[in-house]
């Protein structure tokens, strides 16, 4: 790689003169970072990274006009470098700094820096979104998108490719934030740009192209519109498949995310069999990944692992998936201890769905335990953030219900099929095609409930 032994030279000169080469060191060690990640070598990536921060952090404190846009960049680039091996919380710190030098640059030269505040408003809305911050991370992702639409407007060739990737961006927080119908908007924009894109340019694009039309399955998926979720996604694997067969480091994480969700949309139209076989692929993917890159690969693999469980029991392999889940909750917990904001939401989902697999097989009173568990940590992310967790809530409540009834505890699984029934009244309401199944659903345990003696 020439650039590694460009930072060589360049060191060699900052050793010796460092007033002329040390901002030449920190621009090579920047770009070597950058390269460094595309071929998926994160951590020496990350080391390269640090090292830049850190020199432009002593030209920042001798000349702060002349470096604080070269401090900005190395800072936002490092976010990115801790975010690929999983060090969330340091990354948005990082990311927080880089917004708050770009908008006072920005507002002192906005020709100049509009848009590299908008690329650090971007990141900084996934970042907040990998943290949990979900509300704050949908105001941060509004405003880099109307910077980047305004900046389109007038330059698209130059930044249609941001608008695109900021609308992608923002349709995940408004997800997040329970706001599916706008969400479901934002991405189709958003695959239009990037299938024009990757039809002038395929190489630069058609990756961009597959992780939007990934976005779009899942957004279409929650809106009851799985046939059309299921043709976006199919399209997304085989543009992964062969990305990651030229490029297996960048692309495997890719392949697995679509593989994975692939396998969810073929089980929503009751393809069960072929959703494992999906799920199956991405688990020893996962897997492999994960051995090698714990922290940046981890979660994943803990959600591969709920998912498997739940392709196994559809499939009538009961007691692999609730081996399965137990690995997920165990790493979801431990997760959860270290980064809760993040992760308990994964955690209270995985518990979910343990308790299932454990009702399954007879374990009635330990899927009791997680069950119980569950709900009462979504009850407190529904009372933090209704909007993105009251269904989820509903959900669990509405398996509480049905454990209850199980174990004979009938007048408490009336009491939460209830609250689950009356939750899912006003979502039904609000969103009917994606939620009047599960109303259905929570109102038939109400009335089988409500039949016992």
């Amino acid at each position: 790689m020439a650039i590694r032994e460009a930072v060589g030279y360049y060191r060699v000169l900052a050793d010796a003169d460092p007033d002329a080469y040390l901002p030449h060191l920190a621009i090579s060690l920047n770009n070597f970072s950058a390269g460094l990640g595309e071929l998926g070598l994160w951590e020496e990536g990350l080391a390269a990274i640090r090292e830049a921060v850190a020199h432009d952090g002593v030209l920042c404190e001798a000349n702060p006009d002349a470096y604080l846009p070269d401090l900005a960049r190395s800072l936002h680039n490092l976010a990115n470098r801790l975010g690929a091996v999983g060090l969330r919380e340091e990354g948005l710190a990082a990311t927080r700094q880089a917004v708050d030098i770009r908008r006072a640059l920005a507002e002192e030269s906005p020709n100049a820096y509009l848009p590299e505040l908008a690329g650090s408003l971007n990141n900084l809305s996934v970042d907040l979104g990998e943290v949990g911050l979900h509300k704050e991370g949908l105001v941060a992702i509004r405003e880099a998108a109307g910077h980047y639409r305004a900046l389109a407007e007038a330059s698209p060739d130059a930044y249609l490719p941001d608008l695109a990737m900021s609308l992608n961006n923002l349709s995940n927080r408004l997800r997040d934030a329970g706001v599916w119908q706008e969400g479901l908007v934002a991405i189709r924009e958003a695959v239009g740009h990037y299938r024009a894109l990757a039809e002038a340019i395929p190489d630069a694009y058609v990756p961009d192209l597959a992780m939007s039309l990934n976005n779009l399955s899942i957004q279409l998926r929650e809106a009851g519109v799985q046939e059309e979720g299921l043709v976006a996604i199919r399209e997304a694997v085989g543009h992964y498949r062969a990305l990651a067969e030229a490029s297996p480091d960048a692309y495997l994480p890719g392949l697995a995310m679509s593989l994975d969700n692939l396998s969810t949309d073929l089980a929503e139209v009751g393809l069960r069999e072929e959703g494992l076989a999906a799920i199956r692929e991405a688990f020893e993917i996962r897997r492999a990944l994960a051995e090698a890159s714990p922290d940046a690969h981890l979660p994943d693999l803990a959600g591969c692992l709920n998912n498997l469980s739940i392709r196994l029991s559809q499939v009538g392999l009961r007691e692999e998936g609730l081996v399965a889940i137990r690995e997920a909750v165990g790493h979801y917990r431990a997760l959860a201890e270290a980064s809760p904001d993040a992760y308990v939401p994964d955690l209270a989902m995985s518990l979910n769905n343990f308790s299932n697999r454990l009702s399954e097989v007879g374990a009635r009173e330990e899927g009791l335990v997680a069950i119980r568990e569950a709900v009462g940590h979504y009850r407190a992310l529904a009372e933090a953030s209704p909007d993105a967790y009251v269904p989820d809530l509903a959900r669990s409540l509405n398996n509480l219900a049905t454990q209850l009834g199980e174990v004979g505890l009938t007048e408490e699984g009336l009491v939460a099929i209830r609250e689950s029934t009356g939750h899912y009244r006003k979502l039904a309401a609000l969103h009917p095609a994606r939620f009047e199944d599960e109303l259905r659903t929570s109102l038939g345990v109400a009335a089988r409930l409500e039949s016992l003696p």
